[in-house]
């Protein structure tokens, strides 16, 4: 089994987000409220790392994605006259095969 950044990013946010709402709900007690502290600021560089991981920042301006888009379509470009090339080729293969079969059924 493998780890998904872009499963546990949102987990991470959200303990962040629970541990922070803890600072405030257990501020009478100061060491329950500095271990929601800690725990909330360790989720969160948690969450920053995974969010690293999974492609930046996730501010775009859609640059990088055309530009993706733009090498994808030329590589399918070229896998598609590969393979007409690679089927130009088959069918010369067969013509040959099929020419000597009735070469020797004479």
């Amino acid at each position: 089994m493998t780890f998904k950044a872009s499963i546990w990013y949102p987990i991470a946010v959200a303990l962040t987000g629970i541990n922070l709402a803890g600072v405030w709900f257990a501020v009478s007690e100061p060491v329950h409220s500095t271990t929601h502290a800690v725990l909330a600021v360790a989720f969160g560089l948690w969450a920053y790392r995974l969010r690293q991981r999974i492609g930046g920042s996730g501010v775009s301006d859609g640059s990088d994605v055309q530009a993706k888009l733009d090498a994808l379509d030329a590589e399918v470009g070229q896998l598609r006259q590969e393979l007409a090339e690679a089927h130009e080729r088959l069918d010369f293969a067969e013509r040959l095969l099929a020419q000597k079969s009735e070469q020797r059924a004479r």
